[in-house]
């Protein structure tokens, strides 16, 4: 229609709710569907959380609050930020928003001008490039492949610079791949980005307690303390508390910055959730004895699947350092005629054909930037999983 923004021409709705949502409708209409589509844990959130929120509600604080967030909010996140990652940060120095996808959209509504340039590392979470496009900004995708374990190089971040880039966007462990960097591989990429004092730095470290084997989280302001005065820090309750629904996010960075994304969220939202606010102050300040034994069911979970995606002819699935997703590649499958006849031309064709044929729900790899792939999410019971794998091992076993 004429009367809309121009602007929503440049995006696109999100893939990943399209797929959960297809799923949703097809068990609708009675169809035996197993969605491995949504990011979400399958637990529970924890109920000294619950109880929290309850016992907020019973005091009354279902009023309105700070624009980016109560005090007793922000210091538990200085408080996480100092114990957990070694960082100092002053409340005046925190936002908290509805998710932590208001607080990257925030960030770049307050910052970028028509022409700005964002790198974005490949595969993405889906939202990153959409998100700079309505900020008027645009996005210049670097690609780190399947013989990069999924990660992008020192020299691929150096060759993207230009005077016009503001901002590199750094997820660790990844959303869609599960790739988690290194101290080193983090190391490598800081020291470019110092030399180059017109770029900023904003990390997506949702996934921060969701790390496997001996990988080591860490995040670029903790690496290189230098980048601490142009780095947007954001976290949120989402993944670990099981909290998906509380739509809690945060963030830490330069006064200025936060303000401005204040300045945003003051016109747009105002105040996150007050209920979910105070849920939130409990998680973080809390007992965090759940997060062990979470991590180490995702952890079975993430070896269950990769060892029976391996046994997929024509799918190559690398084993992550993190999050709650696998990534496959594909590409022996390309070219071939499924057993209800169709042509597997593309991944967005497989993962279709896959819904269709077998009732399994997957994100396809393009919708992520980095083709042909595509993202389960395992965060999931062991008997769905389980199903779901032997059916994708069957549907690939049919192909011809």
């Amino acid at each position: 229609m004429s009367f809309l923004s121009a602007t929503l021409d440049r995006v696109k709705p999100s893939p990943t709710i399209a797929v959960t949502t297809k799923a949703q409708e097809l068990k609708a209409a009675g169809r035996d569907v197993i969605g491995l589509g949504a990011g979400e844990p399958d637990f529970d959130t924890p109920q000294n959380i619950k109880d929290a929120a309850i016992a907020a509600i019973n005091a009354g604080k279902t009023k309105y609050t700070a624009v980016d967030g109560i005090p007793e909010l922000k210091q538990a996140i200085c408080a996480k930020f100092k114990r957990e990652n070694g960082l100092d940060y002053t409340p005046a120095q925190v936002t908290v928003g509805t998710g932590g996808k208001q607080v990257l959209y925030n960030a770049f509504m307050a910052t970028l001008n028509t022409g700005d340039e964002v790198i974005i590392p490949a595969p993405y979470w889906v939202s990153y490039p959409d998100m700079v496009l309505l900020g008027g900004g645009t996005p210049v995708v670097i690609e780190g492949g399947l013989d990069t374990a999924f990660k992008v190089t020192a020299d691929q971040l150096e060759a993207a610079i230009t005077p016009k880039t503001k901002w590199f966007l750094f997820n660790s462990p990844s959303n869609p791949t599960g790739a988690g960097y290194s101290w080193d591989e983090l190391k490598a990429l800081t020291d470019v980005l110092m030399r180059h004092p017109h770029v900023w730095v904003m990390t997506d470290d949702m996934y921060e307690h969701l790390v496997f084997d001996d990988f080591k989280f860490c995040t670029p302001a903790q690496v290189e303390p230098r980048l601490y005065d142009r780095t947007l820090t954001v976290n949120g309750v989402s993944k670990a508390y099981a909290m998906t629904g509380w739509r809690i996010g945060y963030a830490a960075g330069p006064v200025p910055l936060i303000k401005a994304m204040g300045k945003v969220q003051s016109q747009s939202t105002s105040n996150p959730c007050s209920i979910s606010q105070y849920a939130a102050v409990e998680a973080l300040n809390g007992t965090q004895e759940f997060l062990e034994p979470n991590r180490k069911l995702f952890q079975r979970r993430r070896d269950l699947v990769v060892q029976a995606l391996n046994q997929a002819p024509g799918i190559n699935c690398p084993t992550p350092e993190g999050a709650f997703y696998v990534y496959p590649d594909i590409s022996g499958c390309i070219g071939k005629r499924s057993a209800g006849g169709t042509a597997i031309t593309n991944d967005e064709v497989f993962a279709t054909a896959l819904l269709e044929e077998t009732g399994v729900a997957v994100v396809f790899g393009a919708a992520f930037g980095l083709s042909p792939n595509f993202r389960i999410s395992y965060a999931t019971s062991d008997a769905a999983l389980t199903e779901a794998c032997a059916r994708i091992v069957r549907f690939c076993n049919g192909l011809a």
